[in-house]
């Protein structure tokens, strides 16, 4: 798994991660639990597969979040 991305809002979180699953790519959402319990201190890290990686952050650059 690679981090693509480091998110302390959870809703832009959810919208990164809804992007790519919407293109076909297995993304996860890791820390969920350390940043509901301390909001602000550990961001959501968005993960994805290496080899989805290029294509991931591809698509996030072409919709203005990378």
């Amino acid at each position: 798994m690679r981090i693509i991305a480091e998110e302390s809002c959870p809703i832009r979180a959810g919208f990164l991660l809804a992007l790519l699953r919407d293109a076909g790519i297995a993304a996860e959402l890791l820390d969920a639990h350390w940043s509901a319990l301390t909001p602000g201190v550990f961001p959501l890290r968005l993960a994805v597969r290496t080899e989805d990686e290029i294509r991931a952050r591809r698509i996030l650059t072409e919709a203005g979040e990378g």
